[in-house]
């Protein structure tokens, strides 16, 4: 059977299965388990043990329960609302009032979260009712927070690329300290985008007065103070070199719940509720790593990866085409992939084409996540788009029109990144 016939078999199975509504592990896992049988026959299933405990065995992996469990504690505890009440004081007063908050509400939530979900959620729920009373664009309050949402998983710590790692052997504190000028730019941008279209337009965002004397602004700090201790705690021990990932990670779950039972209202049964919802994430994407990591085994039993790769190579294409390629691809997939679901499908075919193209993988797994951002705003599958209509009483197209100039920044940062790697290389350079 051709390498070309057994990945058209593949993919038509994968496709399939989504078509008819399985979810996204199942419809990975048994196209995969299919072609182990039809190559190495029953025996080949004998492998799935080994599979399943190098899927599981990773250090890297242990830090996302942990991450997931610290955004959960700070989503039930109310601490996001002090994030909101606190930027609206300190930015509210910049062209494009409490839409600038929703920027840069995600962007610092996003820095202690590593959830694109959570961050849409927490804030959404906070800023929407405020900013429908107070008569802002429909579209872009519900725009702005959907792809300000995006950032969790730009903006270190970040499960994608947690998961990135996972599969191309990368390190995660590098893979986070790239993130981190691309994210805080893209936030920029996204503020920029705003400002510009409350200048031209005043009636989409009416100007705010903000932090009105020098107490006031005082004020507004210390309300988000619990959140730069927890960076701090988190982040900050980790570039510095202190402690690993999962270290970080666990530091960040005892400052979130020291935290939330002092500033926020964090009680045993809201951390018993924060526990059972990480629970069930948590075994939602190990299943989806483990049928990754089983489609990965039977691409690579084929050999299937080395034609793919050959295949591309004889397209001849160039460094750009190659990444423009990339961005049809996954802007395709995501029309009908959730974002982590994504990253486990097509890294580890996308992963060993990088030394054709001399790309960087730390710098690829930027990209990645910029592509997977995008996709999550993408219609009619961007996760983002649901959650933030799920929680106010609007039309998911007037979410979609929001988010659309968004979109676009996100495609034009992606580029700038490919053109100018050092946007994203020149901090975990200086780590080294």
């Amino acid at each position: 059977m051709g390498s070309e016939i057994d990945l058209l078999i593949v993919l038509g199975t994968f496709l399939g299965l989504l078509a008819i509504g399985m979810a996204v592990p199942i419809a990975i896992g048994i196209p995969g388990l299919v072609y182990l049988v039809l190559e190495g026959g029953f025996s080949s299933l004998n492998s799935l043990g080994f599979i399943a405990w190098g899927s599981m065995n990773s250090f890297a992996l242990t830090a996302v329960p942990l991450f997931i469990l610290m955004a959960e504690i700070l989503g039930v505890s109310g601490l996001s609302d002090r994030v909101y009440t606190g930027m609206s004081k300190i930015v509210a007063p910049l062209p494009g009032g409490l839409l600038q908050t929703n920027i840069a509400g995600c962007a610092l939530f996003a820095a202690v979260s590593g959830s694109s979900v959570a961050t849409a959620a927490s804030l959404g729920r906070v800023a929407l009712p405020q900013l429908i009373e107070r008569r802002y664009s429909r579209a872009l309050s519900a725009g702005s927070l959907a792809a300000g949402g995006t950032l969790g998983i730009l903006i270190p710590p970040s499960i994608a690329l947690i998961l990135y790692g996972t599969f191309t052997q990368t390190s995660v504190p590098q893979l986070f300290m790239a993130g981190l000028i691309p994210g805080l730019v893209l936030a920029g941008l996204f503020m920029a985008f705003l400002a510009a279209a409350a200048i031209l337009r005043p009636a989409t965002a009416p100007r705010q007065a903000g932090a009105t004397s020098l107490r006031s602004f005082a004020g507004a700090v210390l309300e988000v103070a619990p959140f730069l201790v927890l960076i701090g705690g988190t982040m900050g021990f980790l570039y510095a070199g202190l402690v690993t990932t999962t270290e970080a990670a666990t530091i960040g779950c005892v400052l979130a719940a020291i935290l939330g039972f002092v500033f926020g209202d964090l009680t045993w049964r809201k951390l018993y509720t924060a526990l059972n919802i990480t629970i069930t994430f948590v075994g939602n994407i190990l299943f989806l790593v483990l049928a990754a990591f089983i489609f990965s085994a039977a691409v690579s039993f084929s050999g299937m990866t080395d034609a793919l790769s050959a295949f591309v190579a004889g397209l001849d294409l160039s460094r750009f085409e190659f990444f423009l390629c990339v961005f049809v691809i996954l802007t395709v997939l995501g029309c009908l992939v959730e974002s982590l679901g994504i990253i486990v499908i097509m890294v580890p075919l996308l992963a060993p084409m990088l030394g054709t193209y001399d790309i960087n993988p730390i710098l690829f797994g930027i990209v990645i996540v910029l592509f997977v951002e995008l996709a999550q705003i993408t219609p009619p599958m961007g996760i983002n788009l649901f959650i933030i209509q799920s929680i106010w009483e609007g039309k998911l197209s007037e979410v979609i029109r929001g988010v659309v100039p968004f979109c676009v920044i996100i495609v034009l940062m992606a580029f700038l990144l490919i053109l100018w790697p050092d946007l994203a290389l020149w901090l975990p350079r200086q780590m080294n």
